[in-house]
């Protein structure tokens, strides 16, 4: 038996069965994609191993790229493997979208190689004065370090979806076009949507953070409803505002 994980980040070569725009044979949509299957493989439904190839918009016969991220469905035997060029990097929502001509009929999961980071289009660099002090913060609330580079005295930190780099303050730094003074990013704050916000906003109570304005319940009007935030705000050791919300749903307005 094959087992898919092991594909993952391999450059591995397709036969194309089902090239794109030909028709499924039993249920008649189309195929938006090529579709295969790795030769001399068998699959937990005893079939060869089925991939998915995405980036290539002409119908194929072969294909030779790299596997990025399996498909792996919970209620049936028949994992699909996403096959891209190796130049080619799709999110997870975008191999949903792909795929989902298929996909859709069958519950799954996307399992990616461990080191795998979907990056946000939008990833603030905080610079810091000490960053094991700053660390020492976030690593408090929940962050975690996705990777490092100790030379420059440079994070990558995440707490779930939520992305940070940290970088410590160095002499001529071109990041920096004006001194710094506390608090730093005056004039702005981070609004970071949580799960638990009495988690995190206990943990900082305890610790003796101080937090700038205390946990509370706030509606945002929208057109003709209101969105509802619970919500706290605290200063990180260099005075970045962090504004941790709760998402409360939303209602009509009266």
């Amino acid at each position: 038996m094959t087992n898919s994980i092991d594909f993952l980040n391999k450059v591995i070569s397709i036969k194309i069965d089902r090239p794109m725009g030909s028709k499924h044979p039993k249920h008649g949509f189309i195929y938006p994609v090529n579709y295969g299957y790795v030769p001399n493989t068998i699959s937990d439904d005893g079939e060869e191993l089925d991939c998915y190839v995405l980036g290539i918009y002409e119908p194929l016969e072969t294909f030779t790229g790299k596997c990025i991220a399996i498909i792996h469905r919970t209620n049936d035997n028949d994992d699909k493997l996403i096959v891209v060029p190796e130049n080619k990097m799709f999110t997870d929502d975008e191999i949903k979208a792909l795929t989902a001509f298929q996909e859709r009929f069958f519950e799954s999961e996307i399992k990616r190689p461990n080191d795998y980071i979907a990056w946000n289009k939008n990833i603030p660099e905080l610079s810091v004065t000490d960053l094991d002090s700053s660390l020492k913060f976030y690593k408090l609330i929940g962050f975690k370090i996705q990777y490092s580079r100790p030379e420059n005295k440079f994070v990558f930190i995440n707490l779930g979806q939520i992305q940070f780099m940290l970088q410590e303050v160095s002499k001529n730094d071109k990041w920096n076009i004006a001194p710094l003074t506390y608090p730093f990013g005056n004039g702005i704050n981070f609004q970071l949507e949580v799960d638990n916000i009495d988690k995190i906003y206990n943990i900082l109570k305890q610790t003796n953070y101080k937090i700038a304005f205390d946990i509370e319940e706030n509606w945002y009007r929208q057109d003709n409803k209101l969105l509802g935030n619970k919500e706290f705000l605290v200063q990180d050791p260099d005075g970045y505002l962090l504004r941790f919300s709760e998402d409360l749903g939303e209602k009509n307005i009266k």
